[in-house]
């Protein structure tokens, strides 16, 4: 079989370092996207021939269109392309200015959704191809503090939702992955509103967390590019995949919560329609 052609971004780092070199190992090509590429020296050094640095900021609209047709020049494709960059942000909703919350949507929402524009058209084509949206369990449910890190993952989720039911008669793959708490530098790439002692109690626990807790992080970030390796390489690849038994156990019991309520509120739900005047 042929090897893949990899476009990851935030390639330097985290899910995305650990990806590319899981794909290297499998003896794949990667365009390797970071703000700063030089930071994958060491692959370049050790993988010459497989891995392909490029200067890419996601929130640059701009970059995006020219640095996906400059990599589809040099690669003649791409197979599979993982928005992985991003960064954290703490805060009470009251505390979050816009620019805040803007500038983490243009990292997760924004950046993803022009980057998904750039390949579609080569993977169409080919009708070959599969896009990894990297999400997080709080794309499914959220914690006091993270209301902005979490806006941006369900915002990704919807449309990554949409998207798989869009291209898959096309023969492409959707993945969300959503992992829970892994030793990556999610943490110490956090940023935080100012804080008020409205919410001194409620956000106090999600704010010594970031501070606290990076590098001991349960989760193995290798471990995760396995598992998303094999979800692509499956026949029935699944459109979301929950990584950690946090995330596992937290979405889960997420879930019975919404269907309880559901189910609690069904006669309500169901007494709004229209009555009938015959």
């Amino acid at each position: 079989m042929q090897n893949k052609v990899w476009f990851i971004t935030g390639a330097n780092s985290g899910f995305g370092r650990s990806i590319t070199e899981a794909a290297l190992g499998a003896g794949d090509v990667v365009v390797a996207a970071a703000r700063r590429p030089e930071a994958l020296n060491d692959l370049v050094a050790s993988h010459p021939d497989q891995i392909d640095p490029v200067q890419l900021d996601v929130t640059n609209q701009a970059q995006i269109a020219t640095v996906v047709e400059d990599a589809v020049k040099r690669h003649g494709r791409i197979d599979v392309l993982v928005n992985n960059a991003g960064r954290g942000h703490v805060g009470a909703v009251e505390e979050t200015t816009d620019a805040e919350l803007r500038g983490l949507f243009d990292v997760h929402v924004f950046g993803p959704a022009a980057l998904i524009r750039a390949v579609l058209p080569h993977m169409r084509e080919r009708r070959s191809g599969a896009i990894v949206q990297m999400s997080s369990m709080g794309g499914q449910m959220s914690f006091a503090g993270f209301s902005a890190y979490s806006a941006t993952k369900f915002a990704l989720e919807g449309l990554s939702e949409a998207l798989n039911a869009e291209v898959s008669d096309h023969g492409l793959k959707v993945l969300i992955v959503e992992p829970g708490n892994f030793r990556t530098r999610l943490f110490a790439n956090t940023t935080a509103s100012s804080e008020t002692d409205s919410y001194a109690g409620s956000v106090a626990g999600t704010r010594e967390m970031v501070q606290t807790g990076d590098g001991s992080q349960p989760g193995d970030p290798a471990k995760v590019a396995g598992a998303i390796i094999k979800a692509l390489d499956s026949e029935h690849t699944p459109l979301r995949l929950a990584l950690g038994p946090d995330a596992w156990d937290a979405i889960s019991g997420h879930l019975d919560s919404i269907r309880s309520d559901l189910q609690a509120w069904e006669s309500t739900a169901r007494d709004t329609q229209l009555k009938s005047t015959t």
